[in-house]
């Protein structure tokens, strides 16, 4: 992901999603606690410029590895950007926030997502 003010949080989100079929991300204006989840009531519109929301100003691009703590990728947005985010996981018509599962990587978050689907539509 190459992080810049210009692109807007539907941009990003689709970059991770093209990286991660089976999850998703959010942002929000209020950070969550450690295995807790965000209101919906803090969710940042996503025609929002990156530029619009972060309170650090830095142009980065973002290596994405799945073997990345999700826990890790949602601070890396804080720590860089001043951002909040939350990794979201498809489970089935719904997405959950990954909180309980913060501690799993980003690949064991979609092969996750990935057996469940299998187990549905088996």
């Amino acid at each position: 992901m190459i992080i810049n003010n210009n692109k807007t949080l539907k941009e990003l989100k689709q970059e991770f999603n093209n990286k991660f079929p089976y999850l998703s991300i959010e942002f929000y204006n209020a950070s969550h606690q450690p295995n807790q989840g965000n209101s919906k009531a803090n969710v940042l519109d996503e025609n929002l410029t990156f530029g619009d929301v972060r309170n650090i100003h830095t142009d980065w691009e973002m290596s994405i590895d799945g073997h990345l703590k999700t826990s890790t990728f949602e601070q890396m947005f804080k720590n860089t950007f001043g951002v909040n985010v939350q990794v979201f996981r498809k489970a089935g018509n719904i997405w959950l926030q990954t909180t309980i599962t913060d501690h799993w990587t980003l690949a064991e978050q979609e092969r996750a997502a990935q057996e469940y689907e299998k187990k549905v539509e088996g």
